[in-house]
């Protein structure tokens, strides 16, 4: 599983990235959703996220998990004012260093397409989520735009097609999913129950 870009990895710390994730992907992602209990953010970046969803939510605890050692040390330090309700770790999303059962709720923003084996973490998030917890997201879908837009960043990255997606859940212990795609086709939101 690849690091971030040096672009990808600044834009993740942004201020602009701040105010996208509190105003407008984490309210998208969660459709009405309150997380409770024990949340688990996979590929949680710098943690802009994840402060985003302490602030608004004061019950759950959640665990912050990223590949990238360098993000891993950003977020620990933006969240370290959340205390224990917070932790922080170090996993790779397709390999999750955790128990069957483990989380009411997995949240996964705009990371799945870095992992390349996109599939494998999905599957691992619903592996890791109780019966009956859900796994909510969002990501980037393979259209012309972006395959350009990364194939000229530089990056390793693998983009899913709503298609791809469709077939990847019929393997998932999912009781319901909801998929709403969004900016003109550009993105996927997702929201898993598991069975």
């Amino acid at each position: 599983m690849p690091n971030m870009s040096r672009l990808q990895s600044a834009f993740c710390r942004s201020r602009p990235w701040r105010g996208v994730s509190r105003n407008g992907v984490l309210p998208w992602v969660l459709q009405g959703l309150e997380p409770r209990g024990d949340v688990l953010e996979i590929g949680g970046g710098s943690g802009a996220m994840a402060a985003e969803l302490l602030r608004r939510y004061g019950q759950p605890t959640l665990t912050v998990t990223d590949f990238d050692e360098a993000m891993v040390d950003a977020a620990s330090e933006r969240l370290a004012a959340f205390g224990d309700r917070v932790a922080v770790r170090h996993a790779d999303a397709t390999a999750l260093p955790f128990p069957e059962d483990s989380f009411d709720t997995v949240v996964s923003c705009v990371m799945l397409h870095h992992t390349i084996e996109w599939e494998k973490a999905l599957s691992e998030s619903m592996r890791v989520l109780r019966p009956g917890g859900y796994l909510v997201g969002c990501d980037l879908l393979a259209t012309a735009p972006l395959r350009w837009l990364h194939r000229h960043d530089g990056d390793r990255v693998r983009l899913m097609s709503l298609r791809e997606l469709c077939v990847t859940m019929r393997d998932l212990p999912i009781d319901q999913a909801i998929l709403t795609t969004g900016l003109a086709g550009v993105v996927v939101r997702f929201q898993f129950l598991r069975r």
